[in-house]
């Protein structure tokens, strides 16, 4: 059904976490695929010991170019960007596929809704604590409650879990490796694929995932990828996010119309090449 690419840095016991999630909570079955970055934990040696496709680098090369090496090997018309530190719930990718047979293109990004520990005023996501560790990872309270975790669909795909057809996944290039370690390489895929035509970035409230939040963002030199995605596309991301994918608003209609050419969004504009020159 769908091609789950998963990047991996020295996060074995969520990965574990990850994987199992995958095997017994899907509708349907996946073909997986890891990057393993160093692998220093043993998650190379699980990797290999569970028959698990995979790619590999002796040391860690950032989101960027694990996801494109990993995304060499899918098979299948639908390609899956999921995080190590993600466990999917029940019926996470039926909802997915519901969607997909919904839509009247194969130009699209559709993201799952992510139920986290932290309330970051994320208008995406459901906040729900169920642990931040694989050590106390409440799982069967979270099965529990997860009639009661609800959300609308939404506005604004881009961050993991995400989906997109392996066609447009190479045509647009795949993740840009400028962007590496990967900071803002979320948004500069979402804006190539706006630039191909693609105005369904939807986020399916029912395709439901748990995110123990950035288990791997901390422990890198995080590259300036908002000042790249200024240079490169003549727009702060926050202008993107707020008045192209309308972002955390609830969706009407499937498919995103142009944005309003409103006196804010010129303001905005104005401010972003103000500060490109100066930048």
């Amino acid at each position: 059904m769908f091609s789950i690419i998963i990047p991996t840095w020295n996060n074995l016991e969520l990965l574990k976490l990850c994987i199992n999630s995958i095997r017994k909570n899907s509708a349907y079955p996946h073909q997986i695929i890891l990057h393993v970055n160093e692998g220093s934990d043993g998650s190379l040696t699980w990797a290999k010991e569970q028959g698990i496709e995979h790619t590999s680098s002796p040391q860690n090369i950032g989101i960027c170019l694990a996801v494109n090496e990993a995304a060499m090997l899918a098979k299948q018309d639908y390609i899956v960007y999921l995080n190590d530190d993600m466990y999917c719930c029940p019926g996470w990718d039926k909802a997915l596929a519901e969607k997909i047979k919904e839509l009247d293109t194969d130009l699209f990004m559709l993201s799952g809704t992510m139920i986290e520990p932290r309330d970051t005023n994320n208008p995406c996501v459901i906040v729900g604590d169920y642990g931040t560790e694989a050590e106390n990872f409440d799982e069967a309270r979270l099965l529990a409650e997860l009639p009661r975790q609800h959300k609308a669909d939404w506005w604004g795909a881009t961050w993991p879990p995400t989906l997109v057809t392996r066609k447009w996944w190479f045509r647009v290039g795949g993740y840009s490796s400028e962007f590496s370690p990967g900071m803002s390489s979320d948004n500069d895929f979402s804006m190539k694929l706006w630039h191909a035509g693609c105005r369904i970035f939807y986020g399916v409230g029912s395709s439901l995932v748990y995110h123990f939040q950035c288990k791997s963002t901390g422990k890198i030199k995080k590259n300036d990828g908002g000042r790249q995605f200024l240079h490169k596309w003549g727009m702060r991301q926050s202008v993107f996010d707020r008045h192209y994918l309308r972002r955390g608003r609830t969706a009407e209609g499937t498919r995103l119309g142009e944005p309003e050419d409103t006196r804010e969004l010129r303001w905005q504009m104005l401010r972003s090449r103000i500060k490109r020159a100066f930048s």
